[in-house]
């Protein structure tokens, strides 16, 4: 029993040793002033700081790698910038080289034009007077200016004589054959007018054999055209008398009504027939108007009486209306005394008890005492 007796006391010294370090640990937390108005884990705002300058020092390193690797890089690219020059510069000389040996500028096609030779290479602008450069376009020798002038112009002579010659001789045989073909020309002229003149008389006696056949049977055709015509009248005549006759034994001057009534029913009416309504049909018309017009008489007079009944309800509601407002207003008014005699009796007492409260209840000053007490544990 004393054993347990003493684990038991042991126990509760142990828990009141707990209580006491969370006490001391309370009151460090709750009278720390700044931690208090800081509001926040102080320890965790540490830590995220800590990380934070980590980061910072993480992303320095990394930055100084990649700058590091950039200068490599830079490097690197101008070694190889420098290698593409050299490499131009030999292919560069190497062209030029290939062009001194082998693109001379007298082994071009267009050497020609920039020669500084080529006066004293070029041949005289015309050898003879059958040069192929001569040409027309070339201006190099004009009519007169050959080499041979003098056998040019004795020949050019003799040619003009024997041209002279040729056109006489031409002249004489032309003359010569204009007038057989003249002679030749009014003979055929004179038999074909003979001829003309026999076809003319041929084909005027047989237009007039013609025209008496024509005016035969142009003479015939107007007498059965005139009978033709005869018949046609009588008959014409015969077809109005009947015509007239059914018109006026008809329905149509007639004026039955009957033959007016169309095939879909009474109700309906042939216009072109329609001789217009019959006396018993306008007095029914006429009945059936005095009818309406009294009946809209009655609707007229029926809806002047529901206006002015309309009429008398609206002012009837109007009245009413106006004497429930004039109530309310009066019932507002009491209510309003009503509640201003309250307000002014609860101000009253409330003057009342702020006066006891500051003459009475807070007439007394706290003294440093007081404020001691406070603060001494951390409930």
């Amino acid at each position: 029993m004393q054993r347990l007796g003493l684990q038991r006391d042991l126990e509760e010294a142990a828990a009141r040793e707990r209580r006491r370090q969370r006490e001391l640990q309370r009151q460090s937390r709750i009278f720390n002033a700044r931690l208090r108005t800081i509001g926040v884990d102080k320890d965790a705002l540490d830590r995220q700081v800590k990380e934070k300058k980590v980061e910072a020092a993480a992303e320095k390193a990394r930055n100084e790698e990649l700058a590091n690797e950039s200068k490599q890089l830079d490097k690197l690219m101008c070694l190889l910038e420098e290698q593409q020059k050299k490499e131009i510069r030999n292919i560069n000389k190497a062209v030029s080289e290939f062009q001194k040996s082998f693109q001379k500028p007298e082994t071009r096609r267009e050497f020609d034009l920039s020669d500084p030779q080529a006066l004293r290479k070029d041949r005289p602008a015309r050898l003879s007077d059958s040069d192929p450069r001569c040409t027309v376009s070339g201006l190099q020798k004009f009519m007169g200016e050959d080499l041979n002038y003098e056998q040019r112009v004795k020949f050019q002579k003799e040619q003009l004589r024997e041209w002279s010659l040729q056109q006489q001789r031409d002249w004489k045989n032309a003359l010569a054959d204009q007038k057989l073909a003249d002679y030749l020309y009014d003979k055929n002229r004179i038999e074909l007018d003979q001829k003309t003149m026999e076809q003319q008389r041929k084909e005027e006696e047989s237009r007039r054999a013609v025209c008496a056949a024509i005016k035969d049977f142009n003479r015939t055709q107007a007498s059965e055209m005139a009978a033709r015509m005869d018949l046609e009248k009588q008959q014409k005549t015969k077809d109005d008398m009947d015509e007239i006759s059914n018109l006026l034994r008809g329905d149509l001057l007639s004026e039955n009504p009957e033959q007016a009534v169309s095939s879909f029913g009474r109700h309906r009416v042939i216009p072109d027939r329609w001789k217009g309504m019959s006396r018993d049909q306008l007095l029914a018309i006429r009945d059936c108007q005095q009818q309406q017009v009294l009946q809209n008489l009655r609707l007229k007079e029926e809806e002047h009486q529901r206006d002015a009944e309309w009429d008398r309800q609206c002012l009837q509601a109007a009245r009413a209306e106006l004497l429930l407002e004039r109530q309310q207003q009066r019932r507002s008014r009491e209510c309003r005394r009503a509640l201003d005699s309250i307000n002014a009796e609860l101000s009253r007492e409330q003057r009342a008890k702020n006066t006891y409260l500051k003459e009475e209840e807070y007439s007394n000053v706290p003294t440093e005492q007081y404020y001691a007490q406070f603060n001494t544990t951390s409930r």
